[in-house]
């Protein structure tokens, strides 16, 4: 099944509203879009103690692994920005967030699409593009 990416960016921009943000003030949403036509969604979440902070992907990672979903990962769209304006620049996953998504592509054999939305442009890239040799299960 194919996924709509408007769709899914759509699906990323409603989860940055959840976002708790108070320090950075910068709000990320990600929507995971799966084979079966199903989207998990997440958004990141601040800590005071900076390090325990979880990234928007990470969150939707989790979600759909408690969800069960192991493997049909096809896409991902990432959005974020400042809670009023946005930023210009399309929004990738951290490093440590590439990885997270890998490991999930990988317990379905997928590499997926990558949407990184910005402002004015949305960045497609496949996932081995962001995250070149990366390591797995």
């Amino acid at each position: 099944m194919n996924i709509d990416r408007d769709s899914l960016i759509a699906a990323a921009r409603a989860a940055s509203a959840q976002a708790y943000a108070p320090y950075s003030r910068f709000h990320v949403g990600a929507a995971l879009g799966f084979a079966d036509g199903s989207v998990v969604c997440g958004a990141n979440v601040e800590n005071a103690s900076y390090g325990l902070s979880l990234c928007a992907e990470t969150a939707a990672v989790a979600a759909a692994m408690n969800a069960g979903i192991r493997g049909g990962l096809v896409a991902v769209a990432v959005i974020g920005g400042a809670v009023v304006g946005g930023v210009a620049d399309p929004v990738t996953p951290c490093g440590r967030c590439r990885q997270v998504l890998s490991e999930l592509a990988q317990l379905g054999g997928t590499d997926p699409l990558v949407w990184c939305v910005g402002s004015d442009k949305v960045l497609e890239l496949r996932l081995s593009e962001l995250l070149p040799h990366a390591f797995g299960p």
